[in-house]
């Protein structure tokens, strides 16, 4: 399950009052848990749910090191110690996705005692997400499409310079002067652009609108420094701001060299210099699986998914429970409860199966919500297929345009050669 996924591993220690001393071993996040083993025999001594912890802080006394405390709902206090690769950076992680967990979900709490989320519910989720995911790459196809029309008004613009450039070519070789020149003098003001030319298509297009922007935890270099930030995912490039809302840097989406996702929640992302060092990111966000398939449409070419997680991924997908959902879906939890709700197989045939039976697998409402989102889905992928099949043409066209100005550039050329 989604709760399952290792986010990271620390070393540390972890202080047992019973018996008054400290015992080494890893401290293990995962999307919705701690847990704490011990390196000696490999047991877990400790494990709760984020949604049960009420404060973490950094502490120290006179008996107990630098630390890290967490405090439970039911006044137990847990003590972390000589943490790697500092009290900061395990306190920075910790500290946003419990936050980030208690602001998605307030009711978190109260999900142990209720009755678990019904199938209607989890349906409408995993379709509102898609909705979503949908929406983005609307956005993104939306943002390549302006941008082949604006090649295709600047080969516009080529064509109709080159017109100029050739009825120059032809005042040079036979003047005005001339008495057997054919064709009349033409002065430059004289000269005309070709019609449905626009006059600022020369000019730069303007910042598009933001596609996602998510809070995170920054690394530059080496992981022993971390800072919150965010980070902003423009269609044209990536943006990463500190925690006062300050640019630590842009990335444009050309300079992008690689991404690469070392897990559901962590990507590296790094833009190569000559002569100078590489300009590099490592970004951790409790958002990160909503960001994911936004780059993989954005840098297809570029990213990459490591090892690891791709194995994850198979993994997940060719699961019996989970086989027509998504891996990404699955890392952000909305599939934490689905796997309970199997029907139990047994003697007593009347109680549970007659209670499934008994219960709509959807309600009204919810039957009405799907369809308003399939209809939203069904608009959307209809635009989205007039959109590809639009910028296919524009492709076409933008390929005979420079076919056709390459062939006219190399007859300019040869035409300046004879005259020179």
């Amino acid at each position: 399950m989604s709760r399952d996924i290792c986010i990271h591993t620390w070393p540390c220690s972890y202080y047992l009052e019973l018996e008054k001393r400290w015992v080494p071993g890893k401290l293990s996040l995962t999307p919705l848990s701690l847990k704490f083993a011990s390196d000696k025999t490999a047991d877990v001594l400790v494990s709760f749910p984020l949604s049960s912890i009420v404060e973490i802080k950094k502490e120290a006394s006179h008996f107990i090191f630098s630390s890290i405390t967490i405090l439970e709902k039911d006044h137990v206090k847990h003590w972390f110690s000589s943490l790697q690769p500092s009290r900061n950076v395990v306190f920075s992680i910790i500290e946003h996705f419990w936050r980030e967990l208690l602001l998605s979900q307030p009711g978190i709490a109260m999900e142990s005692s209720s009755s678990p989320t019904s199938r209607g519910k989890e349906l409408t989720g995993l379709m509102a997400c898609s909705q979503k995911r949908l929406e983005d790459t609307a956005k993104v196809l939306h943002h390549q499409g302006e941008q082949l029309d604006g090649v295709m008004r600047s080969l516009d613009k080529m064509e109709s310079d080159l017109d100029v450039a050739d009825r120059l070519l032809t005042e040079l070789e036979s003047p005005s002067w001339w008495p057997f020149s054919s064709k009349p003098w033409k002065s430059l003001s004289e000269t005309k652009p070709k019609e449905g030319t626009s006059v600022t298509s020369s000019e730069p297009f303007g910042r598009e609108g933001i596609v996602i922007k998510i809070p995170a935890i920054i690394s530059q270099r080496t992981e022993s420094h971390v800072k919150p930030g965010r980070l902003t995912v423009f269609v044209s490039g990536l943006e990463i701001h500190d925690s006062n809302c300050l640019l630590m840097h842009r990335f444009e989406k050309e300079d992008v060299d690689d991404i690469k996702v070392h897990s559901p929640y962590e990507i590296s992302i790094r833009q190569r210099f000559i002569g100078k060092p590489d300009v590099a990111y490592r970004v951790i966000s409790a958002k990160m699986p909503e960001v994911i398939p936004i780059l993989e449409v954005q840098f297809n070419k570029k990213i990459e998914v490591l090892e690891d997680v791709s194995m994850l991924r198979s993994a997940r997908i060719s699961s019996p429970t989970e086989k027509s959902c998504s891996f990404w879906h699955a890392a952000s939890g909305l599939l934490g409860h689905t796997v309970h709700h199997e029907s139990p197989t047994g003697s007593q045939e009347g109680g549970p199966l007659q209670l499934l039976k008994s219960e709509p697998f959807l309600s009204e409402a919810e039957s009405q919500e799907l369809t308003q989102i399939l209809r939203k889905l069904k608009g959307l992928a209809l635009d989205a297929e007039t959109e590809l099949q639009r910028q296919d043409e524009a492709l076409d066209g933008i390929t005979t345009a420079v076919d056709r100005a390459t062939l006219t550039t190399d007859k300019h050329n040869r035409r300046i050669k004879k005259l020179t």
